[in-house]
């Protein structure tokens, strides 16, 4: 079973080492200083790099992660041109990391960013800034639609995925998502659940597809309840998920 620790990173950021038998892999590693840290600290061996997108946060440690580890395979979206990327990827590939044994699923997701990627693979979603716990990311280049179907092609994953996104932002976005459906009690217990992990400094994350889909309102967008609070938002009628969508989205931009 794949082993997945968070390294923190700035003020809010999770850098995913994966363990495998023959080594380590980070995803998104925006500072390269808590990624050394962390590997020797645990004496593991960095065998490759996974990237999601261009934003600094996510790839401003990858030039001093090859300078450390020469030999370390970076891969990356082939639709954003990311430095220091030498394997670009696009929808559908399969890969095995830096043969290392463990295979994973490549995911288009467009809507943060036009190129921006996730990883599947070992029960395990890696989506970067697209979907959050109670979340998604804002739309820097993408458009709305866009988003909302790379959320749906995210939520059709098993309802067991664990979603390991790259940010602690889950409490400011269950208090969006409390004023969206008040009376939702999966979305309460959830909650609960988190502030008591974050009181502890505990990580939200990962969270579950499943989870996602009973407390995110993003994924909800079918739901009378959210269509009604959007609607309500709005103060106009919208029916269509891609129109709630895109109200909920800028809702939650203002809230």
């Amino acid at each position: 079973m794949l082993q997945v620790s968070p390294i923190k990173a700035f003020s809010d950021n999770y850098i995913w080492l994966l363990h495998t038998l023959n080594g380590g892999i980070v995803v998104d590693p925006g500072d390269a200083a808590p990624v050394i840290a962390f590997l020797t600290s645990q004496q593991i061996k960095l065998k490759a790099v996974l990237l999601t997108h261009h934003h600094s946060d996510h790839v401003g440690g990858v030039a001093k992660l090859r300078q450390t580890y020469p030999d370390i395979k970076v891969y990356g979206p082939k639709a954003e041109a990311v430095e220091h990327s030498d394997i670009q990827l696009s929808h559908g590939e399969i890969i095995d990391v830096a043969d290392t044994g463990l295979k994973l699923k490549v995911l288009a997701v467009p809507g943060h960013t036009l190129g921006h990627i996730a990883y599947y693979g070992e029960n395990s979603l890696f989506c970067g800034d697209t979907l959050f716990s109670g979340g998604c990311g804002r739309l820097f280049e993408g458009t709305a639609d866009q988003m909302h179907q790379s959320l749906q092609r995210l939520a059709s994953l098993p309802d067991a995925t664990e979603v390991y996104c790259a940010h602690e932002y889950t409490q400011a976005n269950l208090a969006f998502a409390m004023a969206v459906e008040p009376d939702n009690l999966a979305l309460q217990s959830y909650q609960t659940s988190v502030s008591a992990l974050r009181q502890q400094d505990k990580p939200s994350i990962p969270s579950t597809i499943e989870q996602e889909k009973q407390i995110n309102p993003f994924l909800r967008v079918d739901q009378i309840t959210v269509i009604s609070a959007v609607s309500g938002y709005l103060e106009k009628s919208v029916k269509a998920p891609s129109a709630v969508f895109a109200g909920l989205r800028t809702w939650k931009d203002n809230f």
